[in-house]
């Protein structure tokens, strides 16, 4: 596992190089292998995606649970996996850390830390504090010797924060020396602002989420913005249950089955799963 996790950890470093790449965000084992097959050069999962599927809300997944899901999704694909490992299921940086290494036991090549506290009273972490976990996670990594993409994210816009442009910038610029690689502010939509959190924390390389309240951005538009990653976090679960919700208030409002029309072909999916087995 070792030698196949650092050579993981590798080539995903590799791709924030130069250019811009998808990451895109399977919920499940299935998933994960058809976005394989499509041809997507890494993936990253979806704290939200898993947590629908399990019946949850986003952030209700117990660490240990989400452990054995990340574990799953990276024996499921010969890809490097980055994990959506929320706030590191801690709030002091020795347990961020040690959580960070539990993460890393899983085989991933990349892993992200929030600075969402979960609490509405406060947010988001105070900036000392947001520090020390970027540098605790950051050891951790060192430690491993695997190389494993450290992205540090900003949450203002999630949590509703009265100016997130310049508490993002500031934070992300600050999670950037602190030795995060990557840098990720979620609910950027604005392309001038989005160009200002790439030009704020270059060289280093900016992740950008896409999903349905921006998805008027294109994959051409980020690249030249400068943006190097794009996911879409729950975007394409939400894709999902809403091909489900659909479907199934119209069989109970109308007892119609035509949005069943338009379904994946169950043929392919097991001639792809047949050849996975």
């Amino acid at each position: 596992m070792t030698s196949t996790q650092k050579s993981a950890a590798e080539s995903f470093r590799a791709m924030h190089e130069w250019g811009c790449f998808v990451l895109p965000n399977p919920w499940d084992i299935g998933t994960a292998v058809y976005l394989e097959h499509l041809g997507f050069k890494a993936l990253a999962t979806t704290s939200a995606g898993f947590a629908f599927s399990r019946g949850k809300p986003d952030g209700g997944v117990p660490r240990d649970e989400m452990l054995v899901h990340i574990k799953q999704i990276v024996k499921a694909t010969a890809l490097p996996v980055n994990a959506d490992f929320l706030n590191g299921y801690a709030d002091q940086p020795e347990d961020v850390a040690a959580n960070v290494r539990l993460c890393i036991d899983t085989g991933v090549a990349g892993l992200s830390i929030e600075d969402n506290t979960g609490r509405t009273d406060a947010p988001l972490y105070e900036e000392k504090l947001a520090l020390d976990r970027i540098r605790a996670a950051r050891s951790a990594i060192d430690g491993s010797g695997l190389g494993v993409v450290l992205t540090g994210r900003c949450e203002a816009w999630l949590v509703g924060d009265p100016n997130p442009l310049r508490t993002s910038l500031d934070r992300l610029v600050a999670y950037a020396e602190a030795g995060a690689d990557c840098l990720y502010a979620p609910g950027a939509s604005d392309a001038n602002e989005i160009a200002e959190i790439v030009n704020a924390v270059a060289p280093k390389p900016a992740n950008v989420l896409v999903s349905g309240f921006n998805h008027q951005l294109s994959l051409s538009q980020l690249t030249d913005l400068g943006v190097r990653r794009i996911s879409v976090g729950s975007g394409l679960a939400l894709a999902a249950w809403g091909a489900l919700v659909r479907a199934a208030q119209d069989i109970k409002t109308n007892g119609a089955f035509n949005l069943l029309a338009n379904s994946a072909a169950s043929a392919d999916l097991n001639e792809l799963f047949r050849e996975k087995s």
